[in-house]
């Protein structure tokens, strides 16, 4: 009886609203992946890779639940993106949940291969990294929508790539 009533007594000392920031601190963090001393975009990045893996090999309708996958991460994103920069400043390398909507469509209608899998994760890194092609200059719009824009460009970017190494090279979707 006792530890119920310790447990009460912690709730009523907790800040109104702390356990709201803690639910967007995990959701723009995929889990904490965010915090990881080394690379935290690429451990958000692979972090979303292994759902993908199972949605891609599993699944009935992949490319479907991806779409579904991006757009739910993108909104929540957004939203917990402001939340976050207002406590951490703006796009902090913390936040990791660009990550995974970049990441997720760089796999869009590209088949399950082994190859096009992995080949998404290194474009994807590739063009995160080094933002070509005016993923920079998204960096500048203001607030959670530029958090998440330049990942989702970086998204489409390798994700165009990989699209046209698949076309001229169609056996590359059976490795």
């Amino acid at each position: 009886m006792d530890s119920v009533i310790e447990s009460d007594d912690l709730m009523s000392n907790t800040t109104p609203g702390k356990e709201f920031n803690i639910i967007w601190k995990s959701i723009v963090t995929v889990g904490g992946l965010g915090y990881s001393p080394i690379a935290p975009g690429t451990a958000g990045a692979l972090g979303a890779l292994l759902p993908a893996i199972l949605i891609l090999k599993f699944s009935g309708n992949p490319d479907l639940w991806l779409i579904l996958m991006v757009v739910l991460t993108t909104i929540l994103g957004i939203i917990g993106s402001n939340i976050a920069e207002k406590e951490w400043g703006k796009d902090p390398s913390k936040i990791v949940i660009d990550e995974a909507a970049g990441m997720w469509i760089s796999l869009l209608f590209t088949g399950t291969s082994w190859f096009t899998i992995i080949s998404g994760f290194v474009l994807f890194r590739f063009f995160d990294i080094f933002k070509p092609l005016g993923i920079r200059k998204a960096e500048s719009i203001p607030g959670g929508t530029g958090v998440m824009v330049d990942d989702i460009l970086a998204g489409v970017y390798a994700n165009l790539v990989l699209q046209g190494l698949l076309y001229f090279v169609p056996e590359l979707r059976s490795f």
